[in-house]
């Protein structure tokens, strides 16, 4: 078995399912590792001077997904910035592949019930915009597994406050920073 060779990311990335602690976690573990933090869906926002919601009403998911591959492209030149990434955004191979290209990437996970237990209230979320929602969520995170799955590390936030995730994702970045080839 051949081994991959080894990175030496100068970015964190995180990745996973809406209401895994992503926006949460980053902005917390930029402020611990000194890191910028930014938000795909943000930048998307500030950029388009639409919201999610909005993009994906007017103009849809690929278009949407367009964005999101546009502004990873203009991310690959940071360092040090904790960068916190749309549920779909590794779905796309491209994207995924451009991630692990300049950062370590990071899935949170949630099970479907503590995700439903922290976005039932936000109305913010275009693809929970259906008659069951908790079976939309359980539907998505089983096509997004796989996905989700080719993180470097992943790391379960069903019952850690998001200080605890940070911590453990920012010794998961220390370690992967200092491993020799």
């Amino acid at each position: 078995m051949q081994s991959e060779p080894r990175r030496q990311p100068a970015n964190l990335a995180l990745i996973g399912f809406m209401g895994t602690g992503k926006t949460s976690v980053g902005r917390l573990l930029a402020e611990q590792l000194h890191f910028q933090f930014l938000d795909t869906d943000e930048m998307i926002q500030s950029r388009t001077g639409r919201t999610i919601a909005d993009i994906f009403a007017q103009e849809g998911e690929t278009t949407f997904r367009q964005l999101e591959h546009q502004v990873l492209q203009d991310l690959a030149t940071r360092k040090k910035t904790v960068i916190s990434t749309g549920g779909g955004l590794p779905t796309n191979a491209e994207n995924l592949a451009a991630l692990k290209a300049f950062a370590l990437v990071v899935c949170l996970w949630a099970s479907p019930e503590k995700i439903w237990e922290r976005v039932k209230n936000q109305s913010h979320r275009p693809l929970l915009q259906t008659g069951d929602p908790q079976k939309k969520i359980r539907e998505m995170l089983e096509l997004r597994a796989p996905f989700y799955r080719q993180a470097d590390v992943l790391v379960n936030t069903d019952a850690r406050s998001p200080r605890a995730v940070a911590q453990q994702v920012a010794l998961q970045f220390k370690l992967a920073t200092r491993a020799k080839p």
